[in-house]
């Protein structure tokens, strides 16, 4: 047997209070602040990001000249796996050979810093911690 239970609107109200959006981190308020924090700190990373330049040096992980001898596992287990797709020792050459070539691409990345103003650094960075201070004080309880 199912009881009925009258509903009282005003515990539905104090309900629908509850859902309410607080804002960021479930703080009142703070959006605006937020958001606009968010930009600033967008902007800041972009144009840091921008004097970055990143350059490529001659691979030697191994030695000198030794990105042909990378490629081998790869090669030979991409032959296996032609050979039988389900070869367990065909995927692990395959995929060995796979990450030995994107490190060895990561290793030999040369980055520097692009030469710049001080007025151009100092932007950058206050746009950057500033961003970052601002979303900080959004989301922190008032």
């Amino acid at each position: 047997m199912v009881v009925f239970e009258p509903v009282n609107p005003a515990e539905e109200f104090d309900k629908s209070k509850e859902r309410k959006f607080k804002g960021p981190g479930g703080t009142a308020g703070g959006l605006g602040m937020f958001v606009f924090g968010l930009a600033m700190f967008i902007a800041g990373v972009y144009l840091i990001m921008n004097q970055v330049q990143v350059t490529s040096g001659y691979w030697t992980w191994w030695g000198t000249n030794t990105f042909g001898l990378s490629l081998l596992p790869l090669i030979i287990g991409i032959g296996w796996l032609f050979f039988n797709g389900k070869s367990i020792v065909g995927w692990v050459l395959a995929g060995g050979g796979a990450v030995v070539i994107f490190v060895g691409v990561l290793v030999n990345l040369e980055i520097y810093f692009r030469q710049t103003s001080l007025y151009n650094l100092i932007i950058m960075l206050v746009l950057f911690a500033g961003g970052l201070g601002l979303m900080a004080r959004a989301l922190r309880e008032h």
